[in-house]
């Protein structure tokens, strides 16, 4: 009898938890933190030359019903730069986050960019790729070459 009492009250307990979601199985339920949807959340550069920096530019938009601000968009370290508009932006409208990488080290990376918004939300960015040495002049030094000079 113990079993099926507390086999009884557990099932009525998850019911009624259950009954609290007002949405559809397998949809997510709506919340302040989505008035900033990313078009996309990462971009990876592929091979990168040495010494170039490289740009890649995320789009934003505020899906929410009032202005949404950009407190601060901080990068993990000093060689990733984000750049972004100071002002609001308005509800249905676009803005950009342009996120500058120098190339200076060899090798892969991976950094982040914190977007923090509306106070208390923040996103995560990410940018990737690989860093490739260039060669310190742009073709060997070929011996046949200095001797066809000569000739002429």
């Amino acid at each position: 009898m113990k079993k099926i009492t507390i086999s009884a009250f557990l099932f009525i307990t998850i019911l009624s938890a259950h009954a609290q979601v007002s949405n559809p199985v397998g949809t997510a339920l709506p919340t302040q933190e989505d008035v900033l949807q990313l078009k996309e959340n990462s971009h990876n550069f592929g091979k990168i030359p040495q010494g170039r920096p490289a740009v890649y530019v995320f789009e934003i938009v505020n899906t929410g019903s009032t202005p949404l601000k950009l407190d601060n968009v901080k990068a993990s370290c000093g060689c990733t730069t984000p750049e972004w508009s100071k002002t609001p932006i308005e509800p249905g409208a676009t803005a950009q986050i342009r996120v500058g990488y120098n190339a200076y080290a060899e090798g892969t990376f991976t950094k982040t960019v914190s977007v923090m918004y509306n106070t208390n939300h923040t996103k995560l960015l990410t940018i990737s790729g690989e860093v490739y040495k260039v060669p310190a002049s742009s073709a060997p030094d070929n011996e046949s070459v200095q001797l066809l000079k000569q000739i002429n």
